[in-house]
């Protein structure tokens, strides 16, 4: 995982509420477990008048116009912008994988599904909780400007649109370490390896039998 680092980012708005991780990666994408290659076929059923499949060179199929990816304006953004309940339906951390993969580096709505709110940290993406007044402003401010971007500062907390209006929003401390340490779960427990070390020493210590045991049973 990268470290999360302040950045002012193009926004892409898509004004649906309940989009669901069907809709963000389809099943037939799910076949590799690899984390890299799903950019291409986020939102695939939304964004291409064709079907897709694994495989596919997604730069020839036919693009839906009307689809805010595959508008001029929103190319390039890092931002995306959403109503309630973002990443519901299955839990596939696919559609995570998508997301980051495609460039994405937060999404801004109202409220997340639980698990797609639990995997985005996992995976280096910021999950943005903002008041639903507060999304309604921005996308309003987003239809009324080309190339409208918003400055995203993890360490403050800190949301701020070109008028210099802002807004804050949680998040854990943990969570927010791991982001801008890029640390996933593995790298956050590896802090604290030589603790670890120094517990499983003095367990053996104190409890020999164990080791024994354990020994004995992997010789047999």
């Amino acid at each position: 995982m990268k470290a999360f680092t302040p950045f002012n980012g193009i926004v892409c708005p898509i004004d649906r509420a309940n989009i669901d991780t069907d809709a963000i990666i389809p099943k037939q994408f799910l076949k590799s477990i690899l984390r890299s290659g799903f950019g291409p076929y986020l939102f695939d059923e939304w964004r291409y008048a064709d079907h897709g499949e694994v495989g596919m060179d997604c730069s020839k199929r036919p693009l839906k116009a009307d689809f805010a990816l595959n508008q001029p304006r929103y190319q390039g953004a890092e931002i995306l912008l959403a109503r309630d309940n973002f990443g519901c339906g299955s839990s596939r951390e696919h559609a995570v994988w998508a997301l980051e993969n495609y460039g994405f580096r937060a999404i801004i709505a109202p409220s997340f599904a639980d698990i797609f709110f639990s995997n985005a940290f996992k995976n280096g993406l910021l999950p943005i909780v903002a008041p639903a007044e507060v999304v309604e402003r921005l996308f309003g401010e987003c239809a009324a400007n080309e190339g409208y971007r918003l400055a995203v500062d993890l360490a403050e907390q800190k949301v701020t649109t070109p008028s210099g209006f802002s807004f804050g929003f949680d998040i854990t401390p943990q969570r927010k370490e791991s982001l801008l340490k890029g640390l996933d779960e593995i790298g956050f427990t590896l802090k604290h390896a030589d603790e670890i070390r120094a517990f499983e020493a003095a367990r053996k210590a104190e409890q020999p039998w164990l080791w024994r045991a354990a020994a004995s049973g992997s010789a047999g």
